[in-house]
This record gives C-alpha cells, structure tokens and sequence, in this order.
C-alpha cells in the first residue's frame, strides 16, 4: 500500500472538464479515466468524497443574464449536478467499487439525502461519496459547496481539477506570460482577487484551515502523486 499523505479528500470536479472536446454533456472516456484515478487513490487507503460541477449541461446564473428568474435557474443547475453525480457513480460501480450519491435537495428515488454522520460513515466504510446539488440553496456556487462538505467531512485537503494546471497571475490562454503561483496563502488569492474560487469558498477554507490545490484533472496520475506528497499545481493554505 502507499504511504499517503492525506488520508481523507475532497476533490471538486469542474462540470464543464467532463465535457471533453464537445460543446455540452459528458465525455465517457473522460469520466472513466477519472474513476480510474478516483479508485487507485481508494486502494491505495484513501477516504475519497466527491463534487461535481453542472456546468456542462446547465448554468443558472446564464439564465439569470438572460433576465430570468436566479433562483429557478440555480434549481435547475443544482439537477445538473446530480446528473453529473449518477454519472460517475456509474463509472465507479462499472469498476466494482462501491460509490452514494448524496443529494442536498430530496431526490429519495435516485440518490440518498445528504446527512453529515452518514457521509462520514460512507467514507469509513471504504464507500466513495458523491455529493450533489451542491449546498441546496441558490446563490451559492459548488465552490462554496465543496469548501462547505470539506469542512463537514473533516477532509485533510480540498482539491480542484480543472483545466488548468493551478493559479496564475492572468488568464494562461489569454497571455502566453502569465506567470504560475506554486504556493499562496488565502490572503493572497483574496487580496489579488485570483479569479478561482469564489470568495465565499476561500472564507470557509481559511476559517477551518483546509488547505485547497487546484491542479490540471487532465494530468495523468496526478491525484495520487498530489495525495502522495507531490507538489503539483498551486497549494493554498492559511
């Protein structure tokens, strides 16, 4: 078994990471290789929960923009994200690890109720949580809500695969220059106003002392190396 650094994660997955090379929807090999990565990390003795943008399928703050109604528009992207959830558990159950689906809204006939004790007790059990429609209330984004799960669950460290391979200074695909940052405080991010996570994210994170790394979901094997004590991609800590 490898020596981990961490013991219990969680990672929060972009929604729109799952798209692939398409315009909307889910990519299978993408969610496979990332199960894939997900399991190795389980064997290898670690407490995974998970969360999953719906932003490959639905946005509420766009239909907002269009002058609709906010609140609907954020119910509708809290569907996204279950969807996205059953989703991967699918690929992991495909793998014969065991993964719930626990959902902040009530959706009893497709996935469990989010309940902190039972979360944990998932997590215990060696099963991989999978959490959904992110804090259940509109107006809150799914960074939020990971920074929220994360403290519940008493994770060790919260990481963020994107598509990008950590925090820069600038937009990489905008400015060729942008300049990569390896390790930053919380203040930081807050005071140069790093475009990351939301502000409400990095609060919750900075208040409990969980250390966040964002980090580049299409860099093979990156998870395990990240939870082995490798230093890839940008690490915020308090």
């Amino acid at each position: 078994m490898s020596t981990l650094k961490y013991r219990r994660i969680l990672l929060k997955l972009s929604g729109e990471a799952l798209m692939g090379d398409g315009d909307y929807g889910i990519d299978p090999g993408i969610i496979n290789g990332l199960a894939r990565e997900i399991i190795a990390v389980k064997q290898a003795g670690a407490e995974v929960g998970e969360l999953i943008g719906g932003g490959n399928i639905f946005r509420g703050a766009g239909l907002a923009a269009g002058g609709k109604d906010r609140v609907t528009g954020d119910h509708m992207g809290m569907l996204a994200t279950v969807i996205n959830a059953l989703a991967m558990q699918d690929a992991l159950e495909k793998h014969g690890v065991n993964a719930r689906v626990m959902s902040a809204i009530k959706i009893n006939q497709i996935c469990e109720d989010y309940i902190r004790r039972r979360a944990v007790r998932h997590l215990e059990k060696g099963r991989i949580a999978i959490f959904a429609a992110g804090t259940g209330n509109p107006f809150f984004t799914t960074d939020s809500a990971a920074a929220l799960r994360a403290t519940e669950i008493n994770a060790e460290l919260l990481l963020k695969a994107t598509k990008v391979d950590g925090i820069y200074d600038s937009d990489p695909n905008k400015n060729p220059a942008a300049k990569r940052f390896q390790r930053l405080t919380y203040d930081d991010v807050l005071q140069r106003n790093l475009q990351v996570m939301d502000t409400a994210a990095f609060a919750l994170c900075r208040e409990n002392d969980i250390p966040l790394r964002i980090y580049d979901m299409g860099n093979a094997g990156a998870l395990m190396r990240i939870l082995q004590g490798e230093d890839i991609g940008t690490l915020v800590t308090r």
